[in-house]
């Protein structure tokens, strides 16, 4: 009998790290030695939105490393990539250039999946002829296991008021922070360098956090990152008063009309974003 490690090739997009699809993979290496490969098929934006294609992309990297940290906190080699679109070329590119022993493809229950309704399960197994396996994944349920917050700021983003909102919100209950920075005024480069001090900060507070820089225009990167993540609550950062463009143009009424997410609206002062900023 071989001592080789069994690879799993896992395929998973919206639901990557959901509890059931980490609690599958965990019942599989109990079972012996396994190497695990996630791999991530990009979304389609919705909604008439245009988003780049980096953009698209950096959200199937951010929501593959989810995955990839829960399974190596469980101690399973686990690694991964974001590919084709399309579910089913995805599936096979993987199986073609991994390898595979046996597939495992999660997705919503049947009433959201898309997934299910293009019959990509029965399609692996039939043209395969590995071994697939099938699992639901529920994010409402998830939500008892870990809230996942989105965080809206730019200027105010490592605001000490803010940080320590997040800083609370977790030491009350279990929390993932995705902080998007809309790019505003800024260059890429500049708003890529706000967030990554931000998520710094957060880290080096033991929280769990990541981010992605997205459209210049907040509202419109808020209904991205309501396609690119799970998100159970909002939390828009902003300065106070006639000081913040955001608040003049009625961002957190239009976020709440816009979705059915509790959102939370916090000012940070000139002085505290300019202190972060230091």
């Amino acid at each position: 009998m071989s001592d080789d490690p069994k690879t799993i090739l896992v395929v998973a997009n919206e639901t990557v790290g959901g509890r059931a699809l980490i609690e599958a993979v965990k019942a599989r290496a109990a079972q012996g030695p396994i190497h695990v490969r996630v791999i991530c098929p990009q979304n389609e934006p919705k909604h008439g939105y245009v988003v780049h294609n980096e953009l698209v992309y950096k959200a199937a990297e951010n929501r593959l490393e989810i995955t990839l940290a829960e399974l190596r906190e469980e101690g399973i080699d686990a690694s991964g990539e974001v590919m084709d679109p399309d579910p089913y070329q995805a599936t096979m590119d993987g199986i073609a250039h991994f390898g595979a022993d046996e597939v495992i493809i999660s997705t919503h229950p049947a009433t959201r999946s898309g997934w299910l309704r293009r019959d990509l399960v029965d399609r692996i197994r039939s043209d395969s002829g590995i071994p697939v396996t099938h699992v639901v994944v529920d994010l409402d349920a998830d939500r008892a296991h870990r809230t996942s917050t989105l965080v809206i700021a730019n200027q105010t983003v490592g605001g000490q008021p803010l940080i320590d909102l997040l800083k609370k919100k977790d030491s009350e209950a279990p929390h993932r922070f995705i902080v998007v920075v809309p790019r505003g005024d800024a260059t890429t480069e500049e708003a890529t360098e706000r967030l990554g001090q931000t998520l710094a900060r957060l880290h080096d507070a033991g929280l769990n956090a990541m981010g992605q820089v997205l459209d210049p225009d907040p509202f419109t990167a808020i209904q991205n990152a309501l396609q690119f993540y799970r998100v159970d609550e909002i939390v828009i950062s902003t300065f106070p008063g006639e000081r913040s463009g955001w608040l003049r143009m009625n961002l957190v009424e239009r976020t709440r009309a816009s979705t059915s997410c509790p959102v939370e609206h916090i000012e940070v002062s000139t002085d505290k974003a300019e202190e972060a900023a230091a």
